[in-house]
């Protein structure tokens, strides 16, 4: 029987979406897929950077990417947006970000 063993340098080697900021994330693409804008998203995850990816069609690029990025020099993260090739300010919280994104896209339903 063989054992499995982590390595501490794998699980801190990758930056992440936290639980509440995936959940807001997925709360605000599920609007989107209810309004028909998105049908897909990816996610992907690198040393120093996270993305979101929301599409329109999987056959193609994405409509909008949420990206969260770790500054080494200042040890800091930050949040950019780019939606429809439209690159946005970098936010300091996940909050600003996606009250643009849903200033940008969404319509109030009454």
């Amino acid at each position: 029987m063989h054992s499995l063993t982590f390595d501490n340098q794998f699980n801190n080697s990758k930056l992440f979406f936290s639980k509440s900021e995936l959940s807001k994330i997925l709360s605000c693409y599920s609007v989107g897929v209810s309004r028909g804008s998105w049908k897909d998203y990816a996610i992907e995850f690198q040393k120093n950077e996270a993305n979101f990816y929301m599409f329109k069609n999987s056959l193609t690029l994405p409509d909008c990417i949420l990206t969260k990025s770790k500054i080494l020099k200042k040890n800091e993260i930050i949040f950019k947006l780019n939606f429809y090739n439209i690159k946005k300010n970098n936010f300091s919280q996940i909050d600003d970000l996606l009250i643009i994104l849903k200033r940008n896209n969404f319509k109030i339903i009454k």
